[in-house]
């Protein structure tokens, strides 16, 4: 495992496994959130996004913690292992809400820093409506060359952390 994406539902985990993987495998954690966003929630332009991203894949390790379908494909064909999380939509839901509480005065870790969390009806309806079989669909599509791991819920999560825990890259 030396090129990793975690992906899945907001809410379901992706950055603190991503940074806890990170932590045991000694490897360096990207949060996509961190480099999409700009002050004000602005968005990177699909220019300068699409350049990041290649940047990305081409390093020589990493695990990569986000979604942003525009460029999934790219970093799915880099990566040697995908951790996909996909938790019930009413975790992610509540989780990101209490998320939100508990962050409410203090930035996140795998946002910028000048950002705060926010909830918003869009960011409720993506939870909602999270394309899970699309992301099935992108991930069969695959040669066959990574590994493929599904997370349905925090215990098997947990699970494969303290499995790995003795691995080394």
């Amino acid at each position: 495992m030396k090129k990793v994406i975690v992906i899945g539902n907001c809410g379901a985990g992706k950055s603190r496994f991503a940074a806890a993987l990170g932590n045991k495998l000694h490897l360096p954690v990207v949060h996509l959130d961190k480099l999409y966003w700009k002050k004000g929630w602005v968005r990177t332009s699909k220019e300068d996004w699409e350049k990041i991203q290649h940047e990305l894949v081409q390093k020589r390790e990493w695990i990569i913690d986000g979604n942003y379908q525009s460029t999934l494909d790219l970093r799915l064909k880099a990566a040697d292992t995908i951790l996909f999380l996909d938790f019930p939509k009413w975790l992610c839901l509540y989780r990101a809400m209490k998320r939100r509480i508990i962050n409410r005065r203090k930035p996140r870790p795998d946002i910028p820093q000048e950002l705060h969390e926010r909830i918003t009806f869009g960011f409720v309806k993506w939870i909602l409506t999270y394309p899970r079989k699309d992301v099935y669909m992108q991930i069969e599509k695959l040669q066959g060359n990574q590994q493929v791991l599904v997370l349905h819920n925090p215990k098997e999560l947990a699970h494969f952390l303290s499995d790995c825990a003795t691995w080394r890259v």
